[in-house]
């Protein structure tokens, strides 16, 4: 049952407040409007008020307080309608009781949003809808949680700040609108330093462990004149060193079997030059030999292609 206060020059009543769904008029969803009785429009004409009118809503027993507008005068006496979302910031169900209070606003400079998920940033352009929507919206305040229609999805939005005072005025006025993280966002998680400067040297490591010494000539060794090798396979052929010089009183057979080793080490001759050197090394085993068997020159000095010459002519 509304009720007032004939003496003071302000309007105050208590009405049961209902959804605007009550009515038919699912549109005021998207606004901050209320629907008031014919009695009221009465009372404020009375009264030398300012324009547009703006109202204040409380809930004394949950202590929630907002602000509104109106926009028609044609509910039941004693009954106003709400949007839903204005309902729950209120804490109301329905036929409750709010106090309804006339006041006037100062114009909004600043309001800070924080949208409820990060979904709505991720629309093409938030601010443009956000314009639009708060086209339907005559003021603001400070902790409200406002929605936003858009795509026929619903955008819960909180108003957390708003300058120069708690509560604004958004009627033709510049507002500056900054938005906070939502708040279902989650900065992303940063590699500490520590872990990166440990494993970057076992990464690094590990190549070395891996790769195996190279070592030459680890194979098993094989004389060219097919006899058994009687080298350990780990050494290097003897062909690839310097041969040992029997020693020998005589200068001129020792300069004849330096030149002849000189010649052949690391190499292999072919045509007419390979007779040549086959004869050399034949002639120098008989004189070698007055002092030294033939067995032990062969077990000192290893000579390349001593077996059977054949001629490419066939």
């Amino acid at each position: 049952m509304a009720h007032g206060n004939n003496r003071i020059s302000t309007f105050e009543r208590l009405y049961r407040c209902y959804p605007v769904s009550f009515i038919d008029k699912p549109h005021l969803e998207k606004g901050d409007k209320i629907v008031m009785p014919p009695s009221a429009l009465d009372r404020l004409a009375s009264l030398h008020i300012e324009y547009p009118m703006l109202f204040e809503l409380s809930n004394t027993s949950a202590g929630r307080i907002t602000h509104c507008g109106v926009l028609e005068f044609i509910a039941d006496e004693g009954l106003i309608y709400l949007p839903y979302w204005m309902m729950e910031n209120m804490l109301l169900q329905e036929g409750d009781i709010v106090k309804v209070k006339n006041t006037s606003l100062v114009k909004g400079s600043y309001v800070r949003l924080q949208p409820h998920t990060k979904d709505f940033l991720d629309i093409s352009n938030p601010k443009a809808i956000l314009e639009t929507s708060l086209r339907s919206y005559s003021c603001l305040t400070t902790g409200d949680t406002i929605m936003v229609p858009y795509n026929n999805k619903k955008y819960y939005i909180d108003i957390v700040e708003t300058k120069p005072s708690s509560a604004v005025s958004i009627i033709e006025t510049d507002c500056e609108v900054d938005f906070a993280p939502p708040l279902d966002y989650k900065e992303p998680e940063k590699p500490t330093s520590s872990l990166s400067n440990r494993t970057r040297p076992e990464v690094e490591e590990e190549p070395a462990k891996k790769i195996a010494k190279f070592s030459p000539f680890t194979g098993s060794g094989k004389r060219l004149d097919g006899k058994s090798s009687t080298q350990p396979a780990a050494q290097a052929p003897s062909f690839l060193h310097k041969p040992q010089q029997p020693k020998d009183d005589s200068k001129t057979n020792g300069s004849k079997s330096s030149a002849s080793s000189r010649q052949h080490s690391g190499k292999l001759v072919f045509g007419s030059n390979a007779s040549q050197t086959l004869n050399e090394t034949t002639k120098v085993a008989p004189k070698s030999g007055s002092q030294d068997s033939p067995e032990k020159m062969e077990k000192r000095k290893f000579q390349a292609f001593t077996g059977k010459k054949y001629s490419l002519k066939g």
